[in-house]
């Protein structure tokens, strides 16, 4: 009996202990450990596959590469080499230009898609996606379809077109009057649609408040988007000429598969010298200066729209 009664004093007693917690620090520590945890399969791939290549290739550009024989160190020589080339201003040239381009023109079109488009009606869903396609196409398919289009003969897609119009028949990709503008307008139609969704997320945060007062005191549907919705959409403007202007500088694939930098050179940009330069000339080094200068002037793109937004904010 006594035995008994023990025991039972013994388990009101631990059932009014307080349950053992860990210190606050460990459970701040295993808090902010957890995430990291889930993270770290995908941190290792981008570190083995993308961070140390990265940092490989600005040893590089500071080295003359010789596969097999030992690279020599030659300081900033492949940087004078390459800055004070010919081939290298002329694409420096083109990859501003073909920037400045689409980033515009598709700026533009995405607006103009958006203020189509915007709207709760069902059918709306399907219009959209099929406009969407453009950008989860593949690029290679994309250049292909554009390469028959721009087929240079009378017979060609979009010359038939310029015939109906009565205009003379254009070669786009095999002339060097008209490649660079033939290449821009293939991004800028890639491009859109991407900046139209976007748009499209701006247009919902605009106060609706704001459309049906300035429509009481009789502003014209012109006036409205003047004056509510493009400050409404500032903000959406300064991320989309942020985001495109780096797709622009960082153009590769249209050119490369479409005139791969001719004919002439008079569509070769940045990306598609450095890659001559590294894989058919095998000057890495060169190649490596070339990339390294092209990521600073991003990285010195991407920081000036950051401080931009936060002095807007």
């Amino acid at each position: 009996m006594a035995v008994t009664e023990a025991r039972a004093a013994s388990r009101k007693t631990q059932a009014r202990r307080p349950a053992r917690t860990a210190p606050p620090v460990l459970s701040r520590l295993r808090r902010g450990a957890t995430p990291w945890l889930f993270l770290a399969p995908a941190l290792l791939l981008f570190l083995y596959f993308k961070f140390i290549p990265m940092a490989q290739a600005v040893r590089m550009s500071f080295q003359e590469v010789r596969p097999f024989l030992g690279n020599t160190y030659v300081g900033g020589e492949n940087y004078a080499e390459i800055a004070g080339s010919s081939d290298f201003g002329a694409a420096v040239w083109h990859t501003v230009v073909l920037a400045v381009a689409t980033t515009a023109g598709s700026i533009l079109l995405g607006l103009a898609l958006a203020l189509l488009l915007e709207g709760q009606t069902r059918s709306l869903w399907f219009v959209r996606s099929a406009v969407f396609l453009p950008v989860v196409t593949a690029m290679a398919v994309v250049a292909e379809v554009w390469r028959v289009m721009y087929y240079p003969a009378e017979g060609g897609a979009l010359n038939s077109v310029l015939g109906v119009l009565g205009l003379g028949p254009s070669e786009f990709l095999s002339s060097p009057d008209s490649s660079l503008a033939s290449i821009a307008f293939v991004g800028i139609w890639r491009g859109a649609p991407y900046d139209m969704m976007i748009f499209l997320a701006g247009l919902a945060g605009v106060d609706r408040v704001l459309y049906e007062a300035s429509a009481v005191d009789g502003a014209s549907r012109w006036r409205r988007i003047w004056h509510v919705t493009l400050p409404g959409l500032r903000p959406v403007f300064a991320i989309l000429l942020t985001l495109a202007a780096i797709r622009g500088l960082r153009i590769f694939t249209e050119v490369f598969l479409l005139t791969n930098g001719g004919p002439d050179g008079s569509t070769e940009v940045l990306l598609t010298l450095t890659y001559k330069l590294g894989l058919e000339r095998n000057e890495l080094g060169v190649a490596a200066a070339g990339t390294v200068l092209l990521f600073l002037v991003l990285l010195v793109l991407t920081v000036a729209s950051r401080l931009r937004r936060r002095e807007v904010r």
